[in-house]
C-alpha cells in the first residue's frame, strides 16, 4: 500500500467515525503513522484529502451510471434500475455521514463544489445520468411517453439517499442492499414501463 493510500485510508476511518471536525491534519497523519510533513508531500491541505476520500473511498457509483448507455434496450428496466439503486444505496450508507460535515465547513463545501464543477461531477449529475438512461429507453419504446423522466430519476435516488438518511438518523442497521433496491426498482418501474399490447395490466418488455 502507497502512502498515499494509507493517508486516504486514515482519513476516511476518521471521517466516518468522528466526523470532519475531528479530521486535522494532525489526527489523520497520527493515525496513518507519518508526520504532517509527509502528508502535506502528497495533498496541499484538508480539502485535498477530503476531496480524494469522497472520491476514491467510497463504493462506485459513477462507473454504473456511466454503463447506462450500453445497457439501453438490453435487460430490463427494471433490472438495470435495480442495479443502480444497489449502487446509490451503498453509496449514500457511507458517504451520508462525511457529507454531512461539509454543511458545517462552508469553506470544504465551497472548495469541493468548485472542484466537482471543474471535473463536471457532481449530485446534479447522478441525476442527469439516470435521466439521459430513461429518456433513451423512452426512445426505444420501453419507458411510457407521458412520463417525466427527471421526477422519475428524483424519485428512485432520492429514496435512496432517504433510505441513508434514516438509517443514520434512527441508528439502525442497514437493509440487504439487493433486496432494498430490488424493491425499490420495482416500485418506480410500475410507473415507467409501457405495458404489452392487450396486457390488463401488466407489464411489458421494459420490466
Amino acid at each position: 500500500m502507497t502512502t498515499r493510500d494509507r493517508i486516504l485510508d486514515a482519513a476516511a476511518q476518521i471521517m466516518r467515525g468522528d466526523g470532519i471536525a475531528r479530521a486535522t491534519t494532525k489526527e489523520i497523519a497520527s493515525r496513518a503513522g507519518f508526520s504532517e510533513a509527509t502528508l502535506y508531500k502528497h495533498f496541499p491541505d484538508k480539502v485535498a484529502i477530503f476531496t480524494a476520500v469522497l472520491n476514491e473511498r467510497l463504493p462506485d457509483l459513477g462507473s454504473v451510471l456511466q454503463g447506462l448507455p450500453e445497457r439501453v434496450g438490453k435487460g430490463s428496466v427494471e433490472e438495470n434500475l435495480r442495479d443502480v439503486a444497489a449502487a446509490a444505496l451503498r453509496f449514500y450508507e457511507q458517504g451520508f455521514p462525511m457529507a454531512m460535515g461539509l454543511f458545517s465547513e462552508r469553506r470544504l463545501l465551497a472548495a469541493y463544489r468548485d472542484g466537482l464543477q471543474r471535473h463536471g461531477a457532481g449530485p446534479r449529475h447522478v441525476n442527469l445520468a439516470l435521466r439521459t438512461y430513461l429518456e433513451s429507453e423512452r426512445q426505444h419504446g420501453r419507458v411510457r411517453p407521458d412520463v417525466d423522466v427527471d421526477a422519475a430519476a428524483a424519485l428512485l435516488l432520492g429514496a435512496c439517499f432517504q433510505d441513508a438518511f434514516y438509517r443514520h438518523f434512527y441508528d439502525e442497521s442497514a437493509d440487504e442492499p439487493a433486496e432494498r433496491a430490488r424493491s425499490l426498482a420495482r416500485t418506480v418501474v410500475a410507473g415507467l414501463v409501457v405495458p404489452a399490447a392487450g396486457d390488463d395490466g401488466s407489464t411489458g418488455d421494459g420490466r
